[in-house]
């Protein structure tokens, strides 16, 4: 951790909807006048698209698959956070995704990488959206580096239907093919994303109102009008809960630590939870 260039990492696997935090995070600094350094985890990943392809037809899906810390950079990803909190630069690269339009305009092709290269210069804080965020192992520990750390974690059920939506609807996978991808990962799901929501800061869980009990046959993603969120603290003693029961309606308390909300106020909740703990991280940093 680091008082003068801060690190904030948004982690949770894929479809969990950390790109959508992502999202109200940029929002958030963009309000606050704040420069951040915005990384994708998608920009570690070891093999590019058309690599996973031809492994995984030879049976051998890369490492197993991008959940697994051996098919991503881990040791780059855990590098770029030390220097970032040392000395407010690093290396990174970016995915190119298919509606990277700057990017392909540029002349990178999707589902490949840009080369790697420095952050920009003279940034505010790093911030981390992606897979490994909060990565602790025999041989690495990137949690460490992170002032704060959050979790984005539906429940299981909820996070498969997201998935399926998104990849089949959004990316052209067929649900077959899909549900194989979810089988595949499973073991490392287990083992390298799922120990990361106990070192988090804050964790929240979307769980739908709904009946998702055969994600596998459902053709639409729980709306936020049919869900709540549950947010987890690590520390309640930094948490205003009074307050935040008087002005998120709907809300109440399930544990001494645990916050429940409709589902429609996450963008609400996160702005009043987050943005007090991102001007606290900034009023920390020593003028230069």
């Amino acid at each position: 951790m680091s008082k003068r260039h801060p690190i904030i990492a948004v982690t949770g696997s894929s479809g969990a909807g950390t790109t959508t935090t992502g999202q109200i995070f940029s929002r958030m600094f963009a309000s606050e006048g704040l420069n951040a350094a915005m990384v994708s985890g998608d920009s570690f990943h070891r093999y590019n698209r058309e690599q996973m392809a031809r492994l995984a037809a030879k049976g051998q899906f890369g490492e197993r698959n991008h959940f697994a810390l051996a098919a991503n950079h881990i040791d780059k990803l855990e590098a770029l956070f030390y220097d970032y909190g040392h000395t407010g630069n690093g290396r990174y690269r970016q995915y190119v995704h298919d509606e990277d339009r700057k990017l392909v305009e540029a002349g990178h092709k999707p589902g490949t990488f840009t080369p790697w290269g420095p952050l920009p210069a003279d940034t505010d804080l790093l911030f981390y959206e992606g897979l490994h965020g909060g990565v602790v192992s025999d041989t690495c520990n990137i949690a460490q580096y992170v002032d704060l750390l959050i979790g984005v974690v539906p429940i299981v059920n909820l996070e498969w239907i997201q998935k399926i939506h998104r990849d089949t609807h959004k990316r052209g996978y067929s649900q077959e093919a899909v549900v194989e991808t979810i089988i595949n990962r499973m073991d490392d799901y287990v083992h390298d994303i799922v120990p990361q929501f106990s070192h988090t800061h804050i964790n929240f869980q979307r769980i739908p109102l709904v009946d998702t009990s055969n994600p596998f046959v459902v053709r639409e993603v729980p709306t936020e009008d049919e869900s709540m969120l549950v947010i987890r603290f690590r520390d309640q003693s930094e948490v205003d809960f009074p307050y935040l029961l008087q002005v998120i309606s709907g809300s109440s308390l399930s544990r001494h630590d645990t916050l429940v909300i409709p589902g429609t106020k996450m963008p609400l909740a996160m702005d009043l939870i987050v943005r007090p703990m991102v001007q606290r991280l900034m009023a920390r940093k020593p003028f230069a």
